[in-house]
């Protein structure tokens, strides 16, 4: 079978995380047939899915969250009651006329000479160091977000091409949460990706946005759990009203697109149907805590009319018939068209591409995996040139697998995202994480990815050859200039760093 080089480096860069190091072999099966080495993963069951016992459901994660704020809540009032009756406690007189004894003389030396001893000394000897503090264990969740980061990126570490984790990075970043927004966010991220992206990555589009937008860590995210209906009985009798956060966020950046001609009138509606859309609390009086309910004394009764659509009161089918609706309207198709092509080939997506993507999805009723499948088999996608730059989980990603790395903990993948601007599940808002060069190519953001690069080549010292690392990750598509780079290197670790910063590396 013929050989191509260069559309191997497309397939490994452009589709997937890069060639793993070692004797993985992905450079040459992907240059022997570059588009099925892409295809094969769409056509593996359950490809996308983490189904690892060690990382619980939102529910059970939802009462140890539940449990730790209580904890926490009693710790707090336990010391605010004892630093209560410290103060209250009468201090002792002293005699001030009375004479300190030889005896107390000297156990107020002894005294001073052991707080003299504690203190740290400029001495070299060991006995002089002070010991540091023991770090605190990590809290309930710490733990968790820790171990669902591990997870993603073994996951991404060991795939053969890696199409599938990157399309799950592609609508994670899409309908993203950030856990910034606090405890219930950041203890929910990883399972939110697991439970209402990854089943639907190769499915229905309509499917996953039921599942993004019921599932808790999306409706803490956007405050849904805060909207009343007006005119419910909830509403009549309380001073919380509308919040139309979660329906303005699922026109604008989850289907339809900003310019797509929704009014103002339709988020309102629209946040009218969603109203008691929420999810159980400590005390799970409508349902398991921590899982998605619908609560009827909150929702907006009466029928709404959205995009000039009316929709009866069916409770929860409203919302949901709402919604399916809108997965099908043709803004919507155009709106995940031109952004996954914007994703995997350019900044400025060819509009044919665009147009063909979108009918593929109307036509289908978006199902993504046909989607997902056009997209590699179009030539648009295989002959324009490679100038989009790796996002800083990209590169990290494919820095791993180049290595042959299998990570057994987070932290330094964890680090690498927080300097380079991309921490993971953080993004800066509900938009997501940009997805144009403008954003990591940056010459700040370059020159922090070169001291990452140094870092690594330091640790890893003399014991990779640079150079048959370079027919590992694009063997004949790798550039004269390239070669002549490495090689001119002064040692084996500025080489490696050189590698990891060359356009064969950092574009796709």
């Amino acid at each position: 079978m013929a050989r191509d080089p260069q559309a191997a480096l497309v397939a490994l860069n452009r589709f997937g995380f890069g060639a793993r190091g070692g004797a993985s072999g992905d450079f040459l099966n992907a240059a022997s047939d570059p588009r099925g080495f892409v295809r094969v993963e769409l056509d593996r069951p359950a490809s996308a899915l983490i189904e690892t016992p060690a990382l619980q459901s939102t529910p059970a994660l939802a009462s140890e969250l539940f449990a730790f704020q209580l904890e926490q809540k009693e710790k707090r009032a336990a010391d605010a009651k004892s630093a209560v009756e410290r103060m209250a406690m009468p201090k002792r007189e002293s005699d001030a006329s009375e004479k300190p004894s030889p005896s107390s003389n000297a156990s107020s030396n002894a005294s001073a000479a052991a707080i003299a001893d504690a203190r740290p000394s400029t001495g070299s000897a060991p006995q002089a160091m002070s010991a540091r503090p023991a770090k605190p264990a990590p809290n309930v969740i710490e733990r968790t977000f820790r171990a669902e980061a591990l997870a993603r990126i073994q996951r991404a570490s060991l795939a053969e091409c890696g199409f599938v984790e990157r399309l799950v990075t592609f609508w994670s970043n899409h309908f993203c949460i950030s856990v910034s927004k606090g405890q219930p966010a950041r203890i929910w991220a990883g399972a939110f990706e697991r439970e209402a992206i990854r089943p639907h990555v190769l499915g229905r589009f309509a499917d996953m946005l039921v599942a993004v937008e019921q599932h808790p860590a999306m409706l803490f995210f956007l405050d849904n759990q805060q909207s009343i209906g007006p005119g419910s009985r909830a509403g009549q009798r309380s001073k919380r009203g509308l919040n139309e956060n979660l329906a303005r966020e699922i026109m604008e950046l989850h289907t339809l697109g900003v310019s797509s001609g929704y009014t103002q009138a339709d988020v309102t509606a629209l946040a009218k149907i969603l109203t008691g859309w929420t999810y159980a609390g400590r005390q799970g009086r409508l349902g398991e805590p921590g899982s998605f309910i619908f609560n009827p004394n909150a929702h907006e009764p009466g029928a709404i009319t959205l995009l000039g659509k009316s929709y009866t009161d069916s409770g929860v089918r409203q919302g949901e018939a709402a919604l399916a609706d809108i997965a099908q309207r043709p803004a919507t198709a155009k709106f995940i068209a031109t952004k996954l092509v914007r994703h995997f080939v350019a900044d400025d997506p060819p509009p044919a591409l665009v147009a063909r993507l979108a009918d593929i999805f109307r036509n289908t009723s978006g199902d993504l995996r046909a989607v997902s499948r056009a997209l590699v088999d179009a030539d648009e996608a295989w002959n324009a040139p490679m100038t989009k730059m790796r996002s800083p989980y990209e590169f990290l990603i494919a820095t791993g697998r180049l290595m042959a790395r299998i990570p057994e903990e987070p932290g330094r993948y964890l680090y690498g995202l927080n300097v380079l601007g991309q921490p993971l599940w953080n993004p800066p808002g509900p938009n997501g994480f940009a997805d144009t060069n403008a954003a990591w190519a940056a010459p700040e953001g370059m020159k922090l990815r070169l001291d990452i690069a140094s870092q690594v080549a330091t640790r890893i010292g003399d014991n990779i050859d640079p150079r048959e690392m370079l027919d590992l990750i694009a063997g004949e598509a790798v550039s004269p200039e390239t070669r002549q780079t490495v090689a001119r290197a002064e040692t084996r670790q500025q080489a490696f760093a050189l590698l990891l910063m060359s356009p064969e590396f950092q574009r796709r």
